[in-house]
């Protein structure tokens, strides 16, 4: 078989079939991100340099540029311009500090409440959607009805400044990929992983069993939503499009409730992608195992995050006997674990299973999720990963 490209040997694995050589591509980089100062197409040139297949990500906008959601890659978020927001401090006499955040609109006033600690990362501001709030917000933004109700006024579609920004975006990440061939991906999608960041994680389990029609009416209005910025991002010309789905494993919801509430609509977005010829792409890195048959279902083309180690309900063999030659499989070694921690021998091993175990066609290896600890150590490991896949592939 004749050397291809990065580019070529990431859409072939993702087509389920056997490319000149298993492609590596690291499925988020942070720490190299980082270093190129949020430049992407630079960070791309690096991932190249360093030998691996690297991956183009649209929109681009970094974490400082979305303030407001900082864990949603993609299209800005809006409110209604009618929509007013108001934020302050509140010191206990117990000598707990909260932040308070209102959303005041025209069907009520949204309220809520975090308790600060000291890693708190984002000053004196509550973002609308973020991980870090959830573990320390005692007053979700979400418990009733008449929240549904006002929640719409902040969720509106891509303006129109958006979408030509994007189009631009679009046209130079695919003057790039001419130049430097990569995978072209967008996103993100999102479904329950916003339900969770509205609700708290607690409270939405109960919410699931208690009221479920409350929940399933909040995943219509998401989906919604998520579906006017998925038009946007396919219109882009992408080759994939990707929707984080960190929190749709069975560490936070039952299979029963998964293929009541969430299948049917992950099932559209798929039939919408596949409409526009891209391919769908689903980041599920835990509690995968129960879910694989409703993955077929959905007729997603490919599962990112297959994480052995951190992962719960994750069996390799298993993800393999049902998935592969229908969906291709991106993953295979834990990067917070082994890749950031482990030493030599783990590393090797780990690489060498993962390419036996997922491989080699319809399979991506990374490591799973990010590569976020910059230090001597992440990069030694990081060569030890490269080496061990070259020798294997």
């Amino acid at each position: 078989m004749a050397d291809e490209n990065s580019r070529t040997r990431l859409l072939t694995a993702i087509h389920l079939g056997q490319p000149d050589r298993i492609p590596c591509c690291f499925m988020s980089f942070a720490a190299l991100r980082l270093r190129m100062d949020e430049d992407r197409f630079a960070a791309a040139r690096v991932e190249a340099e360093m030998g691996l297949d690297p991956m183009l990500f649209i929109p681009s906008a970094s974490r400082p540029m979305r303030p407001d959601h900082p864990d949603l890659r993609g299209l800005p978020v809006h409110f209604d311009p009618r929509v007013e927001t108001v934020e302050y401090r509140e010191h206990t006499e117990e000598g707990v500090d909260f932040l308070y955040k209102e959303y005041h609109t025209p069907a009520g006033v949204l309220t809520t409440r975090v308790r600060l600690s000291e890693d708190w990362p984002h000053g004196a501001h509550i973002p609308f959607l973020d991980d870090y709030q959830v573990p320390r917000t005692d007053q979700p933004l979400i418990r009733s009805q008449q929240d549904l109700e006002a929640l719409d006024y902040l969720l509106m579609p891509p303006s129109e400044s958006d979408i030509t920004c994007y189009q631009d975006e679009a046209a130079r990440a695919h003057a790039f990929i001419q130049e430097l061939p990569c995978l072209l991906a967008g996103g993100w999608g999102i479904g329950m992983d916003m339900a969770n960041w509205l609700c708290g994680m607690q409270n939405l389990m109960m919410l699931s069993v208690d009221q479920p029609e409350l929940v399933e009416e909040l995943l219509e209005r998401i989906y919604l939503w998520n579906l006017a910025r998925m038009r946007v991002v396919l219109g882009g010309g992408v080759d994939l499009y990707i929707r984080r789905a960190w929190y749709e494993g069975v560490d936070f919801v039952t299979p029963r409730f998964y293929h009541r509430a969430i299948l049917p609509r992950l099932k559209k977005e798929v039939e919408l992608a596949h409409e526009k010829g891209v391919k769908f792409g689903y980041i599920c890195s835990s509690g995968t195992a129960p879910l694989l048959d409703m993955f077929l279902e959905a007729g997603i083309d490919v599962l990112i995050g297959i994480d052995p180690v951190q992962g719960t309900h994750t069996d390799l063999p298993k993800t393999r006997e049902k998935l592969g030659g229908k969906v291709c499989l991106w993953g295979g070694v834990s990067a917070a674990v082994t890749l950031e921690q482990g030493s030599e021998s783990e590393i090797r091993s780990a690489v060498r299973r993962a390419i036996q175990t997922l491989g080699p066609d319809g399979f991506i290896l990374s490591p799973v999720d990010n590569i976020t600890v910059d230090v001597p150590l992440t990069w030694k490991n990081i060569d030890v990963l490269i080496d061990e896949w070259k020798k294997n592939v």
